[in-house]
């Protein structure tokens, strides 16, 4: 029989796991195990891995509860439990990016072309 104040005393087990459901925009799901200390961004770069991209490549985001995760918080941080469900999407943007209008500018920009070329 055990002592239950040695019972209290007990760490929380942090080996932990737990099963997340992942629903991407086009409402696809993937279910994943993972441990409650594990790191969030190892789930991350698992889905975009079975999905045939990469994290770092598109412009991901992961949001639980309408927040958005970040990749070092983990699902005992976030009071997940099994089951829960985290969507993952993608972030849209247009234009071009600061760089390239600079750029653009400075192509198109006929006054300084003219002071370059007639000196």
């Amino acid at each position: 029989m055990s002592n239950p104040q040695e019972e209290d005393n007990k760490p929380i087990d942090q080996e932990a796991s737990i099963t997340l459901k992942v629903t991407s925009q086009d409402r696809d799901e993937v279910f994943m195990k993972i441990k409650i200390s594990t790191p969030l961004k190892k789930l991350m770069y698992a889905y975009c891995n079975r999905r045939g991209l990469k994290l770092d490549a598109f412009a991901f985001f992961f949001l639980f509860d309408g927040r958005r995760i970040h990749r070092e918080q983990t699902p005992e941080e976030l009071d997940m439990e099994d089951g829960d469900e985290i969507y993952a999407g993608r972030t849209m943007s247009g234009g071009l990016r600061a760089n390239q209008r600079q750029w653009s500018y400075m192509l198109f920009d006929h006054n300084r072309l003219e002071s370059i070329f007639n000196p």
